[in-house]
């Protein structure tokens, strides 16, 4: 073995060493490449959004190379009794328990369960007969269907292409079929099971032709129901066993225990005057006091909560191709395929979506500071996370609000971190 050889084998076996590393707080961020000047900035926003009363209060996490370049909270738990927000408080993160199902399906993909491909029929009878919503009347919510042209699959769920909808956040004909039929959201669920409501849904008409759009819907409720089968778990013990433990990711849950349940962050929304108020009630489908209420039914699609952190260390797992602190969760051609278009040309913005997330392509790049290839998405309560590849990086804010005029301040925090490169 030549000198030159042995050089490239070592920086290899480091390269592949540090992708296994866990996440540590940086003890120069500007060994980093960021400045401090710059980062400072998204302290002065963050506590200037609180103070102006357009959040409760936040917390922004930006990860480089493995190392926390900034991790601070700003604002408050409760307005009301000035409680601080906390670093470690605990989130609803809402459709960010999506990405944690496709990675639950994709593990199961790679123990050969299925192929992405397969009908959902081949596992769930009730989605052998398919039909797609022809015309529907709104004054009694009848409707007339026509024959799907083929049967969804595992993928046009991965892509949310099936023509599934979402059940009381979608469309007026999927709100209204949906309700009649005892489908929900997900978020608060008692006295139904997840096999029987995904049962029903499957004999219910699709909103659109399978493969044809994208619509946003209650795909990852029905993985989760396919993870439970495959698997013979619960999607929560599955979670737990096969993700959360080795990944150390211990502040995650659909159930939250009770020990923890302090740490739980209070939710907010805009009231007319665009003044926030605390909910204590109904909100998005369900008890805003879900987390803590004990439950069986799992949705894949929304149930989760979590800090920045804990999701921030999944989503370093994702970015090390499958691999964090030395536990190989998914390899690393599995990540590629998640993080690439699965969509062709059916339309997504100036984006594309893979198995579980949005991808950022040339055009959208050219629209904000996200390299092509990051990859991303949200919660329906302002929890927002980026990955992006090329940079190295992973970002995560997080805010807990039901409505607000400021839906723009997740994409202001994500411009302030990139600015704040300074290599």
């Amino acid at each position: 073995m030549t000198l030159r050889t042995r050089f490239l084998v070592m920086v290899l076996l480091i390269a592949c060493t540090a992708t296994a590393q866990k996440i540590e707080p940086a003890t120069n961020v500007t060994a980093i490449g960021f400045s401090t000047d710059r980062l400072k900035r998204i302290d002065d926003q963050m506590n200037d959004w609180a103070k102006k009363g357009w959040v409760s209060g936040t917390v922004g996490l930006v990860i480089r190379n493995g190392k926390i370049v900034y991790y601070k909270a700003a604002g408050y738990n409760d307005i009301a009794g000035k409680q601080a927000m906390k670093k470690d408080d605990i989130f609803r993160i809402a459709s960010q328990t999506k990405a944690i199902t496709s990675v639950a399906v994709m593990m199961l993909y790679e123990e050969g369960k299925f192929l992405l491909d397969d009908p959902i029929s081949q596992y769930i009878p009730a989605y052998a007969s398919e039909t797609v919503l022809d015309k529907f009347n709104e004054a009694d919510s009848s409707y007339t269907t026509v024959p799907a042209k083929r049967q969804a699959t595992i993928r046009d769920l991965l892509t949310h292409t099936s023509g599934i909808g979402y059940a009381q956040i979608g469309s007026k004909e999927a709100n209204a079929i949906y309700a009649k039929n005892n489908i929900t959201a997900g978020l608060d669920v008692s006295g139904d099971k997840l096999a029987d409501a995904m049962n029903r849904l499957g004999k219910l008409p699709l909103m659109h032709q399978p493969g044809e759009k994208f619509t946003y819907g209650l795909n990852v409720d029905v993985l989760g129901d396919l993870v439970e089968i495959w698997s013979g778990m619960s999607l929560e013990d599955f979670f737990r066993t096969r993700i959360f433990e080795p990944l150390g990711m211990n502040d995650t849950w659909f159930n939250l225990p009770a020990s923890k349940a302090a740490r739980l962050v209070n939710m907010y929304s805009e009231d007319s005057t665009g003044t926030l108020q605390k909910l204590t009630g109904e909100a998005l489908g369900g008890h805003i006091d879900y987390p803590l209420r004990k439950k069986t039914y799992f949705s894949g699609g929304a149930g989760l909560s979590s800090t920045a952190y804990d999701y921030a260390v999944f989503l370093q797992m994702m970015l090390n191709g499958g691999i964090y602190n030395g536990k190989r969760i998914l390899s690393r051609n599995t990540v590629r395929i998640m993080t690439m278009n699965q969509i062709g040309d059916v339309p997504f913005g100036n984006d594309k979506f893979g198995l579980g997330f949005s991808v950022v392509t040339e055009k959208g790049s050219g629209t904000n500071p996200s390299q092509v290839g990051t990859f991303s998405w949200g919660g329906a309560f302002k929890t927002s996370y980026w990955v992006d590849p090329k940079e190295k990086m992973v970002i995560v804010f997080y805010r807990q609000l039901l409505n607000t005029s400021h839906g723009e301040l997740a994409d202001k925090f994500k411009v302030m971190a990139y600015s704040a490169l300074n290599d």
